[in-house]
């Protein structure tokens, strides 16, 4: 079951609203969500939910040793069990069929290769995990005894299959202690209709615009085609990935609980430190929280820490070289700005800044897209004078004429309407007024053409599950 789809918005949803709604203690409001929960992250593929209830036990008891346990060295000894817990499983799950794979090619061994299916949502769901019982041992917050508590988390269906990672921090009060007011559910019922119009409207429009030009034959497009390919892509990716963290953080206001933002319009950045700032926060700050800090023989070395967490980020992201390619890619121009300094890129004038960060956050996204090394070629190739098919040819300019009012509208919305909206609606209580009915009359609109476009359409599962 995936959020842009009608049994979601128009059955799953409501049912749960109305469960949550009917019952009034708190604890019940928590078994009702759990329940949910569960049922939401089994549909379709019963199996996976018996995983997830062995990672919340597993780790219910990680907590509770390390809270329990008075040692220093006998709470690290809990916690390094909990991790390669952790960490073996996604291993196992997502990179056993990978590596198997690799060692069989690098030694022309025939091993046998793990053909495990690939478990929606397990890389997120398990950092947040490990950021849970990281933080245990770390004193920044207290084990949870409550087993159905700590599942709650866990659990919780809004953010379970694609983020945002959510601290335990972040929502531990409010699992104990949590009302919904009607700013809440007004707000949350917006972002949820936001992050679908994102999915359905613009995302899933634009994929089939990717899917004419990089999903074909790549190797026979031109200049032009290549570039328009990756540019259309790389405005699929961002409304795909942050429709579903707005859906995400609107339900999560409306069932009372505060996810921490995932995405900060991140096509306006000026440089790739700052791309990185604005894109997948949840993701990036947890690398610079659990990964940056670790030291090697014994000592923090800056460029080795640099170098571990942009490895982790490609690995994360996938079982396949290019997207080991593609951390090691940012990794570099990451250093490269490190290097350069703050004083020095801010001295480079702004629009040479703005054309250097665009020009790197496309041409990467082209490197995440193909998971086809040979294709990869390819297409880097295309994306140069060495191209043997010309610079444009028809079919680009075909395409383009068809689809530029989309790729307009695309456009314009990685600005930050919304905040120059809410803007305009605090400069008097008049302009609040109209700017209140605007807003929920443009709500409805889209809701009525996201629920059209929905009705006959293959659904077009969010690209970050498979993470």
């Amino acid at each position: 079951m995936i959020f842009s789809s009608l049994i979601f918005t128009y059955a799953f949803l409501p049912l749960c609203l109305i469960l949550y709604g009917l019952i009034k203690p708190l604890k019940g409001k928590n078994a009702v969500l759990i329940i949910l929960s569960l049922f939401f992250y089994a549909w379709g593929e019963p199996v996976r939910v018996g995983l997830l209830i062995l990672s919340a036990v597993v780790n219910y008891f990680v907590g509770i040793g390390i809270g329990s346990i008075k040692s220093n060295k006998g709470q690290k000894a809990v916690l390094a069990a909990g991790l390669v817990f952790n960490i073996g499983m996604i291993a196992v799950i997502k990179y056993s069929g990978f590596l198997m794979t690799n060692v069989n090619s690098l030694f022309g061994s025939s091993l046998p290769v793990p053909d495990i299916a690939p478990l929606a949502g397990i890389s997120f769901y398990t950092f947040q995990i490990i950021s849970y019982i990281v933080d245990c041992y770390w004193g920044k917050v207290e084990p949870q005894r409550n087993f159905f508590k700590l599942l709650l988390y866990i659990s919780l269906f809004p953010q379970l299959i694609a983020g945002p990672i959510v601290r335990y921090s972040t929502i531990a009060e409010e699992i104990d202690n949590r009302h919904t007011t009607l700013r809440d559910y007004s707000e949350g019922f917006s972002r949820f209709i936001v992050g679908l119009a994102k999915k359905v409207i613009l995302a899933d429009q634009l994929h089939r615009i990717v899917d004419n030009f990089l999903g074909g034959d790549v190797g026979a497009l031109t200049v032009c085609g290549t570039w328009y390919g990756v540019i259309v892509y790389s405005l699929y990716i961002y409304f795909d990935f942050s429709g579903y963290s707005d859906m995400a953080i609107g339900m999560g206001r409306i069932f009372g609980f505060h996810f921490n933002e995932n995405f900060d319009h991140p096509y306006l950045s000026k440089d790739i430190t700052e791309f990185w700032q604005r894109w997948h926060i949840s993701l990036g700050s947890f690398f610079r929280d659990y990964l940056l800090p670790v030291t090697f023989f014994g000592h923090r070395n800056k460029y080795l820490s640099l170098a571990l967490v942009w490895l982790c980020t490609g690995v994360w992201h996938g079982a396949s070289w290019n997207y080991i390619i593609w951390g090691v890619y940012y990794g570099l121009f990451i250093l490269f700005e490190e290097l350069l300094g703050k004083k020095r890129m801010k001295k480079i004038p702004l629009v040479i800044r703005h054309i250097y960060s665009k020009l790197v956050i496309i041409i990467g996204f082209g490197i995440f897209y193909f998971e086809d090394i040979n294709k990869l070629g390819l297409f880097l190739r295309n994306l140069t004078p060495a191209n043997p098919n010309g610079f444009c040819g028809i079919s680009e300019k075909i395409s383009l004429y068809n689809n530029l009012f989309l790729i307009i509208v695309a456009i314009i919305c990685t600005f930050p309407l919304m905040k120059w909206f809410g803007k305009l609606a605090e400069r008097s209580d008049g302009s609040k007024t109209v700017v209140s009915v605007s807003g929920t009359v443009i709500c409805a609109g889209l809701l009525i053409l996201s629920s059209i476009l929905m009705v006959d359409a293959t659904t077009q599962a969010f690209l970050y599950w498979h993470f």
